[in-house]
This record gives C-alpha cells, sequence and structure tokens, in this order.
C-alpha cells in the first residue's frame, strides 16, 4: 500500500463569512460550523472558540483531539464511524498541518484533561503547538454516559470533516510517502535486514475506556493485523477516556511517532513488516488470550524484533510484560514503550507487574509528576472540572490566584506512550 500526504501548513485561524484556506491562513465560518454540528443527534448546543500557541488560555476537560484531514479522489470521514466502513491507507489524503479540533463538555468518566497553551503547562503537551478549533458541547439531558460520550466524539469527528472540506483546492506545501509491500514480499533491497514488527496496545476494558477500528468496538476482537498505513489514515480513532497524559487521541493515531520512525528506518536499518492491533481487556483469560494470539502473528510473519507500546497503566502493564516474555521466548528481540507511575517523589514501583524477559524498556515519563499552572486570562470549558480529572483533587484549583497543582495524569498528552509528546531522556 502507499500513501502520499500532502499538507498545508496552516499560520493562523480567523472567523470569517466564508471557510477557505488563503495565503496558509484558515478562515472559518464558525456560525456555518456550529449550524452543521448541531444536526448530530442528542446535540443540544455547541460553541466554538480558537486557542493559538502563546495565549494565556487553559481548555479543560478535554476530551479528544482530532487532525482534519482530506482525501483525494476517495470517501471522506472516519470509516464505519462518521461513515460507512471502507478501505483506507492507499492514495492521496491533504492534511490541515498545525490546526487540530479539540472537543470539551460535561465530564462523564473522570478522566478527561487539560490543554495549556502558554506557560508551564504548554511545554508538557503537544497540543500547546497547535492551532486549536476548540468545540464546546452541550447534549441533551437525561443521557445515559455511553450516549453522551458517543454523541460528543462524532461531534469531533464531524467537526474536523468540516474543516477538512477547506482543503479540497488548498495549497500543497510538504508530501510525505508512507509505502510498504505485503510482509511475505521480500525485496532485494530487504535482505539481511532484522524483520521488526509494531505491536500497539489499545485500551479496551468498557466503562468508556475504548478504543476504535473501522468502527468496531476493540475489546470485541481478537488481536489484528493492520497496515500501518490504514492507523494513519483514519481506521483507528479514540473513543476512550484513559487518563489524559497516556490516552492516545484520534490526532495521536492519525500521526503515530513510532510508525512513523519505523518508516524513517525501513530499509536502512530494519525490515519494518506491519502492525499488530492489540486490546487490552480485563480479565486473565483475556490477557493470556491477546498475549498468545499477539506471539501467534509475530511467529507467522517471520518477525525477528518487536516494538511493543502501550496506551494507559495499572492492569495493562500486566499484558505489556507478558506480550514481553511471550516474545522473548520466541527469540524475538522485543522493545517495550510505557510510562510509569512512580509517585509525586518519583520512588515508587514504576509498573503493576514485571518480568525478567521485559529488559528492553524506553519510559515516556512519571504520570504522577506534579505541576504547578498559573492562572489562565481565557478557560474554554470548565475550571472546576480539574477536581474530577485523574490527577487532580478537590482543591487542586485555587481560588484565590486562580493556579492549579497537579499531576500530568491530568495534561493531554504528557507521557503518550506512542512517542507524540514532548518529554526527552538526558544522558548522564
Amino acid at each position: 500500500m502507499k500513501l502520499e500526504v500532502q499538507n498545508s501548513l496552516i499560520k493562523d485561524i480567523k472567523f470569517s463569512q466564508t471557510t477557505q484556506i488563503i495565503d496558509h491562513v484558515f478562515f472559518l465560518n464558525k456560525d456555518e460550523m456550529i449550524a452543521e454540528l448541531k444536526k448530530i443527534q442528542f446535540v443540544r448546543d455547541v460553541k466554538i472558540d480558537v486557542a493559538k500557541p502563546g495565549d494565556k488560555t487553559r481548555i479543560i476537560p478535554v476530551k479528544d483531539c482530532i487532525e482534519p484531514r482530506y482525501r483525494v479522489d476517495r470517501p471522506q470521514g472516519f470509516p464505519g464511524v462518521t461513515t460507512d466502513s471502507f478501505q483506507v491507507g492507499e492514495g492521496v489524503t491533504k492534511v490541515m498541518k498545525n490546526v487540530a479540533v479539540v472537543t470539551v463538555g460535561d465530564i462523564v468518566g473522570f478522566q478527561e484533561g487539560l490543554i495549556d497553551m502558554w506557560g508551564e503547562g504548554a511545554k508538557w503537551t503537544p497540543f500547546s503547538k497547535t492551532l486549536n478549533v476548540v468545540v464546546d458541547i452541550s447534549v441533551e439531558p437525561g443521557l445515559d454516559p455511553h450516549e453522551h460520550e458517543h454523541c460528543t466524539c462524532l461531534v469531533g469527528l464531524k467537526a474536523s470533516e468540516y474543516l477538512a472540506l477547506a482543503l479540497k483546492d488548498a495549497e500543497v506545501d510538504e508530501c510525505e510517502t508512507f509505502e510498504l509491500p505485503g510482509p511475505g514480499i521480500e525485496q532485494e533491497d530487504l535482505k539481511g535486514l532484522p524483520r521488526v514488527i509494531y505491536v500497539q496496545m489499545m485500551i479496551a476494558q468498557g466503562l468508556l475506556h475504548d478504543v476504535y477500528i473501522y468502527g468496531s468496538d476493540a475489546k470485541k476482537i481478537l488481536p489484528v493485523l493492520l497496515h500501518p498505513n490504514e492507523e494513519l489514515d483514519g481506521a483507528v480513532i479514540s473513543g476512550n477516556c484513559v487518563a489524559a497524559c497516556d490516552k492516545i487521541t484520534t490526532y495521536q493515531h492519525q500521526n503515530n511517532s513510532v510508525v512513523k520512525e519505523l518508516y524513517k528506518e525501513h530499509g536502512k536499518s530494519l525490515n519494518f513488516i506491519g502492525q499488530i492491533l492489540v486490546p487490552e481487556l480485563t480479565t486473565m483469560d483475556g490477557k493470556f488470550k491477546m498475549c498468545d494470539y499477539v506471539v501467534k502473528l509475530c511467529r507467522m510473519l517471520g518477525a525477528e524484533g518487536a516494538v511493543v507500546s502501550e496506551e494507559g497503566y495499572g492492569n495493562p502493564d500486566s499484558d505489556l510484560v507478558m506480550i514481553a516474555k511471550g516474545l522473548e521466548d520466541n527469540k524475538i528481540q522485543t522493545v517495550l514503550i510505557t510510562d510509569e507511575c512512580t509517585g509525586w517523589l518519583g520512588d515508587s514501583q514504576p509498573l503493576t507487574d514485571t518480568k525478567e524477559e521485559a529488559k528492553a524498556v524506553i519510559s515516556t515519563g512519571n504520570v504522577s509528576h506534579l505541576v504547578h499552572l498559573e492562572q489562565a486570562d481565557t478557560v474554554l470549558g470548565n475550571i472546576a472540572a480539574i477536581s474530577n480529572i485523574a490527577g487532580g483533587w478537590e482543591g487542586s484549583y485555587s481560588s484565590t490566584d486562580g493556579s492549579i497543582t497537579c499531576e500530568l495524569n491530568a495534561v493531554i498528552g504528557s507521557t503518550s506512550e506512542i512517542g507524540y509528546h514532548n518529554l526527552t531522556v538526558r544522558l548522564h
């Protein structure tokens, strides 16, 4: 499969009577967009704002982030979710680069998050660098939690589709090409390179902790082999309320850093043979089943090495180290990517489970690290939500000086386990 991604770089967003892109400025008809989104079932009201890098603006509680994309001569939308299902990952896709749709709304679970566009908070989230179209959603009263979250999910995806229409005739500034042969096709220039597969773990635990692949709820399926282009082209969306720090937003699925890095090394230091998506289930039987199935797929594909990334922490740590043991026992060298939950002082056990075979581990940070965020000039959403967000508590927000003290748990994308975040490691 070959996917050509054409980036249109956006330098500013302004409200206008017409939605269009002119000279790298995105002009947005806010009223038209609101009218479109209010057509979605159960939506009572929608507010649209723009938050730009450097603005003293705080966005809370954030549910998802989505990148606007337009497929050239192919169907639009998110297959199996906002449209009928269809194959993605092959063809030309235009991208509104530097722009994100950010959805906010009433808390249903407890694991939405926040984005600060300036100051201390900005350095912890990648979404402080994007021009954010903030969509504040109010739903009809009386919905059950799943209906509520499904509604807000649809609004975010549909909002990105509305923005993406402006890309149809937009100028292209740069192109990226992603192309892999099938895993069974051995090209001459790849011979002798280690066959490496990417194993991506995904929250699939119910109670709003879910991910969708072509619209299918991940907790209802076995591990699935995917061409990496499919994730980059919109086959996978976030529907979960996992802790904000390592929740993989839809935007991050569209820009999976592990996939892109493996593509960079393909044909140089390794042979990237594909991607397996693995549900993280809550039962021990489910965990054993998923682990065994992943190992089987990797063996069938002739993998010699694997990169395994987690989503979330806590009980999925067991899935992570079980997969590592299964692969290493079958002579498949394995590298793990995970964050740590080591307490405010950083001295607690980082993972809830361990295996001797889990010996090559990349840490994306401590979810419990405390941050102190100064008062915002503008709050988009509801500042009081911090007391109900994972990583926040009653008293996190100071009504005296307007500041917030919380854990990185509460900051969207701060310890992303697919590497789409700002933290780095300094060697001593």
